[in-house]
């Protein structure tokens, strides 16, 4: 087996279950919860908001994700629908800013299990910085994907992205908002 040394990760694995007492869905209790670092979402709107990725492809990997609780993409009325697809423009407006990836993958998985979802019952968009060059030898020959920043680095620099667009509202602490 091979190994990879990443002593940062520790303070991942002994954190206590954030969610644990979470009763329903935990994409829901993010929309109305104000703890917004402690959960990791970075950026708010009238009808979504933007989390980090607990387990990201890349550095800066985030979710873009509507207040309103449904899997079918057809069920957002016209609002919901603008205000998601602004909020996801505005997400990689501030990954430019923060992070200067030379692409993206932005995409929804959309049917459960068979599209590739862990949580199929609240849409979400996911946001993927990429780099030439980021996925190398590790995933591809030795099955290893290698995260070169801690999600809570990645938060700050982030935030400071959605910071410093127009209309933003930053709070001392916790998500921008628009």
């Amino acid at each position: 087996m091979e190994q990879v040394f990443a002593p940062w990760r520790i303070d991942w694995i002994e954190r206590p279950d954030k969610n644990a007492d979470i009763d329903g869905c935990v994409f829901c209790a993010f929309a109305e919860s104000d703890d917004d670092r402690a959960n990791n979402v970075v950026a708010r709107s009238d009808h979504a908001f933007v989390l980090l990725n607990n387990y990201p492809y890349n550095p800066g990997h985030a979710m873009v994700i509507p207040h309103q609780h449904t899997g079918d993409y057809r069920d957002l009325d016209e609002p919901v629908l603008t205000d998601h697809a602004r909020l996801k423009q505005r997400t990689i407006e501030a990954m430019e800013t923060a992070l200067h990836p030379e692409g993206y993958n932005a995409g929804l998985n959309l049917g459960g299990g068979a599209a590739g979802g862990s949580i199929d019952d609240h849409l979400h968009t996911h946001v993927v910085p990429r780099w030439e060059g980021d996925t190398n030898f590790m995933p591809v020959i030795s099955e290893t994907k290698v995260i070169v920043e801690a999600v809570e680095d990645t938060y700050d620099r982030l935030r400071d992205g959605f910071a410093e667009q127009e209309g933003a509202t930053v709070p001392n602490d916790g998500a921008v908002e628009f």
